[in-house]
């Protein structure tokens, strides 16, 4: 397969080429964690693996403007099929008249993963991240752009603007009018820490597109769990009697929103899967008619 940002790989010099330039890449070893996304090109879909054999992946959002609560949900669903730890980073807390309630808030949308409130420019808050880099993690950060990646970064890795001659970090300006950052990354890179561990920097994502793989269950811890309580085991959550989901949402316990965003990524994730399904089907059948036409081609001996 393609080598992506944090894979582990088999690779040997180049005839003829310097040991420290140029080298191929041989073998791509397996990996123990992958987050990816489902990417379409050319009328058709594939998964574009944004990040593999990372231990924590760390969802990034800005306090302001607003948090998009579906866009958290599906990182975190990505965060989750990955098979390493999610974590929820709001950024510029500094900046957001009560980042308690707001933290409170996305604490409903976590399905009981950590959420951090962090000042980067203030290093308020990053403890929890640096203890697990001192401890040889590596922590993937996603998000869309002007969230803070790239701040955060710094802040764990490096110095800004890469005074730092011992870390490549990344130079940031100072934020737009909308509290947005204006430093754009372009390429998932892998970044060592001083103390320990590496950071990866992805660049910012416009379409979290579901691969197929997310266990939407996971995410939606609340709901599953309220559904286990519905008086038949095949509920629906729409007009049948005694379903405990309905009552939640009816005495304000559990948000309507929680509801529709779990029906639309359970029916984006199945039919990511249906497609792939098929896609599977389709080249084991090619892969069965190449083979019959090379045998067919084979010069046949006389008994």
């Amino acid at each position: 397969s393609t080598p992506a940002a944090g894979d582990w790989v088999v690779a040997e010099p180049l005839a003829g080429a310097s040991r420290r330039t140029a080298w191929s890449v041989v073998e791509v070893l397996p990996r123990r964690t992958a987050v990816e996304r489902a990417q379409v090109a050319a009328g058709s879909s594939y998964r574009q693996v944004l990040a593999a054999n990372v231990d924590v992946v760390a969802v990034v959002e800005a306090m302001t403007p607003d948090p998009t609560p579906g866009r958290i949900e599906r990182l975190l669903a990505l965060a989750w099929a990955s098979g390493a730890r999610p974590v929820v980073v709001l950024t510029k807390a500094d900046l957001h008249p009560d980042p308690d309630g707001l933290v409170a808030q996305v604490v409903g949308l976590a399905a009981g993963c950590d959420v951090l409130a962090v000042a980067t420019t203030l290093g308020a808050g990053l403890e929890p991240l640096r203890d697990a880099l001192r401890g040889g993690a590596t922590i993937a950060l996603i998000g869309a752009s002007g969230v803070g990646k790239s701040t955060l970064l710094n802040a764990l890795v490096g110095t800004p603007g890469g005074a730092d001659q011992d870390h490549e970090t990344m130079r940031t300006q100072s934020l737009g009018a909308e509290n947005k950052g204006r430093h754009t990354t372009v390429t998932r890179e892998l970044h060592l820490g001083a103390e320990g561990g590496a950071v990866l920097d992805t660049p910012g994502m416009r379409a979290v597109g579901l691969s197929g793989d997310e266990q939407v269950e996971e995410l939606f811890g609340d709901i599953d769990e309220l559904a286990a309580l519905c008086r038949f085991s095949d509920c629906g959550h729409a007009v049948e009697p005694g379903c405990a989901v309905r009552a939640a949402i009816e005495d304000g316990t559990l948000p309507a929103r929680r509801l529709e965003s779990y029906r639309a990524l359970e029916r984006e994730a199945a039919h990511q899967a249906a497609r792939a399904d098929v896609r599977l089907r389709a080249q084991r059948a090619s892969e069965m008619k190449a083979r019959t036409r090379a045998y067919r081609a084979r010069p046949q001996k006389k008994l």
